[in-house]
């Protein structure tokens, strides 16, 4: 118990408010409508959306940044994140026998989760304004991208397994894991009008530090 709370729960605490200070700041410095969103909205419009432009029908042609955004934002919503994990947990549990590294990816999403849930409670920043946004949103806060912060403590947690056990092809499958998905997943928040620029931020830098930990406490020797 002594060792679950220092390698989890009081670094669970230390971020929570590390956040919700910096979501406030963030808050009162930029305002509700922050510069950043600007650069969104210039790009949507760039490709064709406006605020108040209606969802595009399943029978109309969608240009290619809402195509190549579209399945990434729905591979990173709450139910598939949730079964993401539970199968890479049992396929990891199989694989190596070994109850740490298959506990690995849980850990480190149920770890950003509460830091997630209890920093967005303390900030409560709203939805970016004034932008195209073709799904409605969450009603939890904007401040951080949950989205975003699991994406990231997942698949990094994977690539660090992947580096672990020296997988065939971990020097494609070790970026594609570390960087590129969750990179992905990040810009469709931003691109499709869920999240300000500096949310994702968040959600990346939670993500990276709760996957560290969870590699401190269980993958390391």
């Amino acid at each position: 118990m002594h060792a679950f709370l220092r390698s989890f729960v009081l670094p669970a605490l230390g971020a929570i408010a590390v956040l919700a200070a910096a979501g406030r700041v963030i808050r009162v410095v930029g305002g509700d409508d922050p510069r950043e969103d600007r650069a969104v909205r210039a790009l949507q419009s760039a490709f064709g959306h406006g605020a108040d432009a209606a969802p595009v029908e399943p029978t109309e042609r969608r240009e290619v940044l809402d195509r190549v955004t579209g399945p990434l934002s729905w591979y990173s919503g709450v139910p598939q994140t949730i079964a993401n994990g539970a199968f890479w947990c049992g396929w990891i549990a199989v694989l190596t026998r070994d109850w740490r590294s298959a506990a690995a990816p849980g850990a480190a999403l149920a770890l950003e989760t509460a830091c997630f849930v209890g920093s967005a409670a303390l900030v409560g920043r709203p939805r970016p304004d004034g932008v195209w946004r073709p799904e409605q949103p969450h009603a939890t806060s904007s401040f951080p991208s949950g989205h975003t912060a699991a994406a990231v403590a997942l698949h990094t947690t994977l690539a660090d397994l992947v580096d672990r056990y020296g997988l065939r092809g971990s020097r494609v499958l070790g970026p594609l894991l570390r960087y590129v998905i969750p990179g992905g997943i990040a810009f469709s928040r931003i691109y499709r009008g869920q999240h300000h620029v500096s949310d994702t931020v968040a959600g990346v830098l939670l993500g990276r530090w709760s996957s560290r930990v969870v590699r401190r406490a269980l993958l390391s020797p």
